[in-house]
């Protein structure tokens, strides 16, 4: 995300590039995340939104349908259900069927607990449903350590009973750290082996994730060899939203980069509806400062409140600031800027970095300089973590701080603004 130029009137293209579309925002998200439930069973140190404890205001089983509902009228073609752990909200597989049975697809990300051989065959003989497992370590004791106690085995049986079931291309979802970036290969031993698709994504500075990012984001030469990786097996591996500031490399030495669009899509294309009702224009950006409004209509009394997501997604302030023309701040000289667009939004933002910065990760180096430049990070605006013991708490590794041979990042500043593509590794069509 670049700083905000004067507003103007949002006159979509009716022609030319997608990109060109894209950027003044369409009808109706692309990519939309529903946080169905901060309630978990687990504590992951990385935990974007810091779940854990259900909102006791979470959107009702009635008022969740009216919002499939309007989904089904917006002709949203899929939702990405997460948390919080989805499935220990007690009707949570009567919404699926809903969503299903109303023309909405649902990918839902899952810790595995609940995917018994009962659920997965359910699972794999419903249409339009994917599924998809949390992994972060190739081994026990990597994953353990960020997810918790007894996380890796059950994600393993999850795995096997999706198999068992019949189950295709479900998939297993990573988030990389400076711990499993050596185990790439491992992951991708595991995905084949059950017949799954891995899928890669960023570790973002947010939520509970902000308390252990400097210890856990990949090092700089990890972060080639991430990239180096993605150019020689991405086409069978997914990273969503997570890559687009590793593209730089291709504009420094002519590889061939990664697939998606050079866009953020933030209120754009992108959003997120938490278990609340409130609505966000990044998944990762979980803050007042992101919040467009809500799908309950405030003005109505509790008992007859009208679910009205359209109206804050083609309406409210933020998202019409967000498709307003943008300007390319610090980042505009930089040669990469074409690839890269300088980054995350959430990440700058999370570490007090400013949206018109380089993204902290800047793989030429000026993310250093921002970072030792940034400012207060903003305090988190909510936290569901647990308050007491959790049954399956993580078992710490002794986090590497330092690294032997790393490639320190430089210090320049940066020549030009960034943006990160939430829809790296889409392609357009129903």
């Amino acid at each position: 995300m670049t700083a905000v130029l004067p507003s103007r009137p949002v006159e979509r293209p009716t022609g030319g590039r997608l990109i060109d579309q894209f950027e003044y925002g369409l009808d109706a998200p692309i990519c939309l995340t529903w946080e169905l439930t901060y309630a978990c069973n687990l504590s992951c140190v990385h935990c974007l939104s810091s779940s854990g404890r259900r909102d006791p205001d979470e959107l009702s089983t009635a008022e969740a349908k009216a919002l499939i509902d309007e989904f089904e009228r917006m002709k949203i073609f899929y939702v990405n259900i997460g948390g919080g752990e989805p499935t220990v909200r007690p009707d949570f597989w009567e919404l699926l069927d809903y969503a299903v049975d109303h023309h909405v697809g649902v990918k839902f990300s899952t810790n595995g607990f609940r995917i018994t051989p009962e659920r997965a065959a359910t699972l794999a003989a419903t249409d339009y449903v994917d599924v998809q497992i949390s992994l972060d370590g190739a081994t026990a004791e990597v994953n353990d350590a960020v997810r918790g106690q007894g996380t890796y085995d059950a994600a393993m049986k999850a795995l096997a009973n999706l198999q068992a079931a019949g189950m295709k291309d479900f998939k297993i979802s990573v988030v990389c750290t400076r711990h499993n970036i050596g185990q790439l290969d491992e992951f991708k031993a595991i995905a084949d082996r059950f017949g799954a698709q891995l899928r890669l994504t960023r570790l973002r500075p947010s939520g509970r994730g902000a308390d252990v990012w400097g210890e856990l984001h990949p090092f700089p030469d990890q972060q080639r060899e991430l990239y180096d990786w993605l150019v020689a097996h991405g086409e069978g591996v997914l990273t969503g939203d997570s890559f687009f500031h590793l593209s730089a490399y291709a504009a420094e030495d002519g590889t061939p980069g990664l697939p998606g669009l050079n866009l953020c899509g933030a209120g754009r294309v992108v959003c997120l509806v938490d278990p609340v009702g409130d609505v966000y224009a990044c998944p990762f950006a979980i803050h007042d400062r992101f919040k467009a409004g809500n799908v309950r209509s405030v003005t109505a009394p509790a008992d007859s409140r009208v679910i009205d997501f359209d109206t804050v997604w083609k309406h409210s302030e933020l998202f019409t600031e967000l498709r307003s023309p943008q300007s390319g701040g610090a980042c505009t000289s930089c040669s990469a800027y074409d690839s890269c667009r300088g980054g995350c939004m959430a990440a700058k933002f999370f570490v007090g970095m400013p949206l018109d910065g380089p993204d902290p990760e800047c793989v030429k180096g000026h993310g250093s300089a921002g970072l030792a430049a940034a400012g207060e990070r903003p305090a988190s605006s909510q936290d569901h973590s647990h308050t007491g013991t959790v049954r399956n708490a993580p078992v710490p590794l002794t986090l590497l701080t330092a690294r032997p041979g790393a490639v320190p990042a430089a210090t320049a500043r940066p020549d030009k603004a960034c943006e990160e593509s939430p829809l790296a590794g889409f392609s357009p069509g129903r």
